[in-house]
């Protein structure tokens, strides 16, 4: 068993290794994708049972990992070579210090980086740009924060693997020749993988948009809940999440972006006075505007803007006005919600589709 274990040590070290990144880039999405859709009480019974899994199945492969570059060590005195103690001692002596010292490095750089990025991100966006609210700085401040720990977290990984190769006297060629064989059955793949990478480059430096806004990318329309270089993650209104690679985004349209518009057309019926219909909506946006919940999220009262078509059944009526960003779905709907009511109460008609019918006679004629 040991000497096949021997013979094997470099493939069952690529797959280790692949396993550790794998989980180490998939917990937090694991436990994130819990908190979405996982009720409070569930989250409670399965979330030391995840953690612990996740840890049991780390510490095997990590020790795995720790067994082939000792196997690949041993390797260089026979493939079949005894494990006696003197050899663990001198082995130990001479590279196992070294390598324990690299691990812990790479275990105290990473929390350094942890706990340095987040508020380094922050004081560089310290200060707005124009038009660029606190909120939108905290949201973009999050999404480049979530992209330098990934992308931090997998280059410590790698060199810490690399540094304790090096220390074992590992030719590193052949390892990365595996991969090679692994990444010409994908080379196809491989230029859609940069392109998507590319393109979410662009994406953050740009600040197309930022995790919690609401976009349009690919024709898909939802709430920005993850970016990263490869894909954006959305969650449209039904509740439907979509991954968006980032090479199929081309044209990305953010509606939350420094500020958001109301553009609500109001529908009169043809014998109203539209002078006084006007007059009662603008009255109804002033209302709203000078209460305390509504002026918090209103950039500008609300108004009527201009009479905006003559429609088959009744006379539309433009009203705009800006508003903080996410809150112009609330704001419409309550404006509906307040003009209904003061219609209904001043008798003035909300038309509907409706379809006259004569009989041989001309409009008019008895």
């Amino acid at each position: 068993m040991w000497g096949w274990f021997i013979d094997n040590s470099v493939w069952i070290l690529i797959l280790a290794s692949v396993l550790v990144v794998l989980l180490l880039f998939f917990n937090d999405r694991v436990r994130k994708f819990l908190t979405r859709v996982e009720p409070d009480k569930l989250q409670k019974k399965i979330w030391g049972n995840i953690s612990t899994i996740f840890w049991t199945i780390e510490g095997i492969a990590i020790v795995v990992m720790m067994l082939a570059f000792f196997a690949l060590a041993l390797s260089r005195e026979g493939t079949r070579a005894l494990v006696v103690p003197d050899m663990v001692k001198e082995w130990f002596l001479a590279h196992g210090l070294t390598i324990v010292i690299i691990m812990v490095v790479g275990i105290v750089i990473w929390i350094i980086m942890k706990q340095a990025i987040p508020p380094l991100v922050r004081r560089v966006m310290s200060r707005p740009r124009k038009g660029e609210g606190r909120e939108e700085l905290t949201k973009r401040a999050n999404t480049l924060q979530g992209v330098f720990l990934g992308i931090g977290r997998i280059i410590i990984i790698l060199l810490v693997i690399f540094m304790i190769m090096s220390e074992l006297d590992i030719a590193i060629g052949p390892i990365l020749a595996g991969f090679g064989v692994a990444g010409i059955a994908v080379g196809f793949g491989a230029q859609y993988l940069i392109r998507d990478l590319i393109a979410g480059v662009f994406i953050l430096i740009e600040n197309q948009y930022r995790v919690g806004d609401v976009v349009k990318v690919a024709g898909i329309i939802g709430l920005v809940e993850e970016i990263n270089l490869r894909k954006t993650i959305l969650r449209d209104l039904d509740g439907i999440v979509h991954h968006v690679p980032n090479g199929e985004i081309k044209v990305a349209s953010n509606y939350t972006r420094h500020f958001a518009r109301v553009n609500l057309d109001i529908s009169v019926s043809y014998d109203t006075d539209l002078d006084y219909a006007i007059e009662v909506i603008n009255r109804v946006c002033q209302e709203m505007a000078e209460e305390e919940q509504w002026s918090k999220v209103l950039r500008s009262v609300p108004k009527v803007l201009r009479v905006n078509k003559l429609g088959d059944s009744g006379i539309d009526i433009k009203i705009i006005g800006d508003v903080k960003p996410l809150e112009q779905w609330n704001v419409m709907g309550q404006l509906r919600l307040r003009i209904k009511k003061e219609f209904d109460k001043l008798g003035i008609e909300i038309p509907w589709p409706h379809t006259k019918v004569y009989f041989g006679n001309k409009p008019g004629d008895e």
